[in-house]
């Protein structure tokens, strides 16, 4: 990265978030720079918390690589407190169990050989399911289990316990994401899956064309492809 390149990174994080979202917004690149480290090795993050598995030096050796990548996000990181600070966060669940995450408005969880874009292509879509939120750890870990022994799409991410002026109410939302929106025998196979997984009610399916056309819910608006 050249030094006129950081530069106007700088000023348009500068301009576009305030100093908490953007000691948030370190945490949370640097957490997919862990998991990202973690999976190259074949091992994830929720695995290792709920191993007990101590994460200092992991983080410690990872924040010299990440904050040397990304300078301009090493202060905002450093408020999130060092390694062994960040370590324990992780401890708690912090960016692996929905209900304790409060610096990501994310989790996300990828099928294992699958580029993490494929997920945000305009060809791709996704189940959306709402779940309250003392209901949202347990279907996640189905979730998360089956996409990575490869049984629903390619990818899933869930919302988390961090305030979100967006929700129009309490409930949680897990996507599930396929390749393509036109495969529908694959999206229904996926939809047969879920069942399994304990999702009985309903769902819709939109596609990801649909949201970046801003087609979002309104009063007698169809916003899902399909719903089943």
């Amino acid at each position: 990265m050249n030094d006129e390149t950081e530069e106007q990174i700088i000023e348009e994080i500068d301009d576009e978030f305030t100093p908490e979202e953007l000691t948030d917004l370190a945490f949370g690149m640097f957490s997919i720079f862990v998991e990202q480290h973690l999976e190259k090795k074949g091992k994830y993050l929720f695995k290792c918390v709920e191993e007990n598995k101590d994460l200092k030096d992991v983080c410690e050796k990872l924040m010299k690589e990440f904050t040397s990548e990304y300078p301009s996000l090493e202060e905002p990181l450093k408020l999130n407190g060092g390694a062994e600070e960040i370590a324990i966060l992780y401890s708690l669940g912090e960016g692996s169990v929905p209900s304790m995450t409060i610096k990501s408005y994310w989790i996300q969880q990828g099928k294992p050989g699958v580029s993490p874009t494929l997920c945000g292509a305009e060809e791709a879509g996704k189940w959306l399911i709402f779940v309250a939120p003392e209901e949202v750890d347990d279907l996640w870990k189905k979730i998360r289990s089956a996409t990575i022994n490869g049984e629903l799409g390619i990818g899933a991410k869930v919302s988390t316990a961090k305030d979100n002026e967006d929700s129009r109410d309490d409930r949680k939302v897990i996507y599930v994401f396929t390749e393509n929106w036109e495969d529908e025998a694959e999206i229904m196979r996926v939809r047969e899956v879920l069942k399994t997984l304990g999702v009985k009610d309903r769902i819709g399916y939109k596609r990801n064309m649909d949201t970046y056309a801003g087609e979002y819910r309104e009063k007698g608006k169809r916003v899902t492809y399909y719903s089943v």
